[in-house]
């Protein structure tokens, strides 16, 4: 657990020596990718990124999680070189104007669900318009979740390299548990130890495919504590949710709204309830993955107040959106707005942005998990089969910028935060991403808050031909994307190359593991057991 200290101050003192080297020529082998198969948006993809590996962002406000600041910030090679006012630079260097407005981190989502099959068939987004579609909104990251084949990890692991392969930007891993034996337990320490990830989810939900049972919690919660992995849960009770779907069906409730009155909150609470307290049990840190409800938020408050280590993720569309889409009587419109949990009623998506701004829950994701309107029919007469899934990652920067920096409720600093900071943190990966520091990766945006959008399946970039924000205005642009210290949005033209992508390990023993040593030791103190007693005769005879 004394590794995270170790592995910053390695990083740091590679980057130190890094710096004091020679820098070498500016590198022009960018290349220029663009296919009339990508799909929608397609078009803006046919310019080549900068070929320049230096750039200057000159007079912005260079905005971290814990401090904001008038400054200059100078890329080279894919590294922040420097943040301070008025940097003197030479020729051959790219020189971005950011008076007026806000140097920040790239977003870092979470929680994204890209080439991913599930439903009887396969989300519309791939790594590569996924992707692309991020960095239009200003994410620079995003952890994608690996679905074991037929249980087996490796096998899974090995899909998704190769489904990431034309990717355009960093990316990490998650990996879910679908099944428990000793190969699982063993394949678990090859993807901690060889692979980089150090999260595991578990599916408390999908009766019948990907929930397991609390006794196959407890196995994952307790291999997860020893390899220093976080786990996380998708918080809703299956077994009720089935008899939930049954029930509908019974009332000749087939619609989309079927799918939320199946599932309501109530079932979401139970399970958020039930997966704390099996964390408590075993101590281990717990990441509740889509809170959309209060029921849900309140277990995790309660918990935290107890001085629990539970980290709580809203969605984009559980803070914004509310169910009454789901009541459409054209089944398109209605249909793609089917997640899971669903979309909540009116009243729930206020209290989640008031404990997200309080910091009841800690960060930002969007569980991307499209489907275009074909798929989506593919449950025209029975809710039960339309694949579960909104858009979100092109639209969680901009949204999140305006529903919570542009009505008061956060500040920038906090808004960095819960769109990239807490992230890096909480995944290892801090502060080579997530912060704007002299050795942090150069992924950064220049977002100008005087400057409005309109979200349309029109001119997004994701391959969906529908959009859950569909007509939805906000003040609050990401003007400029950098990735990897590449220029990759600029002037509404998004500038990609596929393969340009690098997978981001992420070391076990983040910060929340700080102290459960301790705790544990503690805990077998406390116990005043086992207790020595004398046999009597009478217990002998």
């Amino acid at each position: 657990m004394a590794l995270r200290p170790i592995y910053d101050a390695i990083f740091f003192s590679i980057i130190s020596l890094l710096l004091l080297l020679p820098s070498p020529s500016v590198s022009d082998s960018a290349t220029q990718f663009c296919s009339a198969e990508r799909g929608p948006g397609v078009e803006s993809c046919g310019v080549p990124s900068s070929s320049s590996t230096r750039i200057l962002i000159k007079g912005g406000t260079v905005v971290n999680a814990h401090h904001q600041q008038l400054a200059d910030v100078y890329v080279e090679d894919g590294i922040i070189v420097a943040v301070q006012p008025n940097i003197k630079v030479g020729d051959k260097v790219t020189v971005l104007d950011a008076t007026g407005k806000f140097v920040m981190p790239g977003g870092i989502d979470p929680h994204t669900h890209l080439a991913m099959e599930f439903m009887g068939t396969e989300t519309i987004d791939d790594f590569f318009s996924g992707q692309a579609a991020a960095l239009a909104g200003g994410t620079t990251m995003h952890i994608d979740f690996v679905i074991p084949v037929n249980g087996n990890l490796v096998t899974g692991f090995e899909s998704y390299v190769n489904k990431s392969r034309n990717s355009c930007m960093d990316y990490g891993f998650h990996m879910a548990i679908t099944k428990w034996d000793e190969a699982v337990s063993k394949d678990m320490e090859i993807m901690v130890k060889e692979k980089g990830i150090n999260s595991f989810k578990f599916f408390l939900a999908y009766k019948g495919s990907l929930m397991v049972t609390d006794d196959l919690l407890l196995e994952g919660l307790k291999r997860c504590k020893s390899l220093g992995a976080l786990a996380m849960v998708h918080a809703e009770n299956g077994d009720a949710v089935f008899e939930g779907q049954k029930r509908m069906i019974e009332l000749g409730i087939t619609g989309p709204e079927g799918h939320a009155l199946s599932r309501p909150p109530v079932l979401e609470g139970e399970a958020t309830s039930r997966a704390i307290r099996l964390a408590r049990f075993v101590n281990t840190p717990l990441y509740v993955v889509h809170v959309m409800s209060v029921d849900a938020m309140d277990e995790i408050a309660k918990a935290r107040k107890s001085g629990q280590k539970v980290i709580g993720e809203p969605v984009v569309s559980g803070l914004i959106l509310d169910d009454h889409w789901l009541w459409d009587p054209d089944f398109t419109i209605a249909s793609k707005y089917v997640m899971s949990p669903p979309i909540r009623q009116v009243g729930h998506g206020k209290a989640l942005q008031d404990a997200l701004s309080t910091g009841i829950l800690q960060l930002v994701g969007t569980d991307h998990c499209t489907f275009n309107s074909t798929q989506k029919a593919l449950g025209l007469d029975d809710f039960r089969k339309i694949p579960n899934g909104v858009n979100g990652l092109e639209e969680r920067m901009h949204l999140t910028w305006d529903t919570m920096v542009g009505s008061g409720q956060i500040s920038a600093t906090d808004f960095v935060r819960i769109t990239s900071t807490e992230c890096a943190k909480i995944f290892n990966i801090y502060p080579r991403k997530g912060a704007i520091l002299p050795g942090s990766d150069a992924d950064i945006i220049i977002l100008n808050p005087n400057s409005s959008y309109e979200i349309s399946s029109k001119s997004h970039h994701s391959r969906s031909d529908t959009n859950v924000y569909e007509g939805r205005r906000g003040q609050g642009k990401v003007e400029v994307t950098i990735a990897g210290g590449r220029i990759v949005w600029e002037n509404d033209e998004l500038k990609v190359v596929p393969g340009s992508g690098k997978y981001i390990e992420m070391p076990p023993f983040s910060y929340l593991f700080d102290g459960i040593e301790k705790s544990d030791a503690n805990y077998l103190s406390s116990l005043r057991a086992p207790v020595k007693r004398v046999r009597s005769e009478a217990t002998t005879t």
